[in-house]
Formats: C-alpha cells, structure tokens, sequence
C-alpha cells in the first residue's frame, strides 16, 4: 500500500525525499486556490516563479504577470493573488506568470526528483484525491506555511486530503496522524475554526474577506492542478492515466 506524508513548511522539506513521489503544493489563502481558480476559468497556463524581478520581466513575453508579498499587490504587477480576480473568464486564454510570499517557492522546492507536483486546494479536493487514489504512488503534501512557519489552513487541507484517502493509503507520519485529527474535528465548521488563523486575520485586515470564504469552498472544481515543465495545467480526471 502506498503512503502519504505531510511537510509543514517548506523550511523541512529537506527532511524528505521526493524521489518518485507526487508531490501535492497547498497555500490555501491564496496561492494555490487562485491558481485553481484561473485554470477553471480557461487561463491558457499559469507559470509560478519565485522572484518579483523574474516573474516581472515575463511581462514583455507576453505573460499577465501577478504579484504578490505580505498579502498586497506587488508594485508594477497587473494582478495581485484573489482568486476572484479570474472569475467569469476574466483572462481567458492568457498565459499567466505568478510569484507569491509563500506558494510559488512551495513548489519551486518541490520539483527536484518527484514525480509529479499537483496543486492542492480545498476548491478541488475530491478531484485531486481521486486521481491520487488512482496512481499507485507515494504522496507527500508539501503545506506553503507562513514565511516558513507552520499554518492552521494549509495543515488543514493536508487532514482533509488525508481524510478522503484514508482507507487506500497508509500513513504513520506523525504530521499526518495529526492533522487529520485536526481536520475531522473542525470540518463541519472550517471557516470558524480558521477565523483564529493568523494568516485569515492578515487578510482581514485588508478587508478581503470574500477571498477567504470563496478559498474554503469545498469541490466547485472536477480536475486536477498539474504542473509540466514550468506551467501549471488543467487536466481532466477523463484524460489522466
């Protein structure tokens, strides 16, 4: 039976090997939900980038580029990190490059030696858990944290994805035992239980509470987040091997 695994933070990852692992990247508020959210609304790619000055510079490569540090719009970018700014195919059939505090350098560290890398959000759980349960694969759930700190969100959507696969992979990572405690005994009251996140308070306070609620959403999506080479894809479970 394959097993499933949770990195807290970034700043641990080089306490776990990757090697043939898929390799599911989650920063809830807001990257990787923002990121599932353009792909759903027909963005032609999204390329995550580490560095303001890299991403910034793919703009004359005919990219939209997003920026975001500390939870604000980076100067000189045309897009922030809301996933609600790529509603309605507000930017369909763009190519998007993005760069973020804390998602894109996720999953930057998660490239070396796995297998594959996924993108996690609670939008599109139950797809990515079933194209997960399908594989025959290790899974380790890299958690983006809060400038490599532990957070209640990212870790919460690691109990989730834990919880749906409970019974088809075996798990004795403490990490994962504890997080999926976490999650089953808040999951009927998750945006409660996450108003206490330090990260939730840091976006209320710039008055983006919508952001937040429209993140927990759980399953508005049916596909899986992907990334090949550097651009994240869609990619329907129909169309998956």
């Amino acid at each position: 039976m394959s097993k499933i695994e949770v990195c807290l933070s970034p700043e641990l990852i080089h306490l776990y090997d990757l090697t043939d692992k898929i390799v599911v990247v989650v920063d809830i508020f807001r990257a990787t939900s923002t990121m599932i959210t353009g792909l759903a609304n027909n963005v032609a790619s999204i390329t995550p980038v580490a560095g303001l000055e890299t991403c910034r510079s793919m703009k004359d490569q005919g990219y939209i580029i997003a920026g975001e540090r500390n939870g604000k719009t980076a100067e000189g970018f045309q897009l922030g990190n809301s996933p609600l700014s790529y509603l309605n195919n507000a930017f369909a059939g763009e190519k998007i490059a993005v760069t973020t505090t804390n998602g894109t350098l996720t999953i930057e560290k998660s490239k070396k030696d796995s297998a594959e890398v996924l993108i996690g959000a609670f939008l599109n759980l139950q797809a990515t858990a079933d194209y997960l349960a399908n594989k025959g694969k290790d899974i380790l759930i890299h958690c983006a944290g809060w400038k490599g700190m532990f957070n209640l969100e990212d870790s919460l959507y690691a109990g989730a994805l834990i919880s749906v696969l409970a019974n088809k992979f075996h798990f004795e990572c403490d990490g994962a035992i504890a997080m999926k405690a976490l999650y089953e005994s808040n999951k009927e009251n998750l945006k409660g239980f996450l108003s206490q996140a330090s990260h939730a308070k840091r976006l209320q306070n710039h008055n983006i509470e919508a952001d937040i609620d429209f993140c927990l959403t759980l399953d508005k999506y049916n596909f899986i987040g992907k990334l090949e080479g550097k651009e994240l894809v869609k990619v329907a479970l129909n169309k998956v091997g």
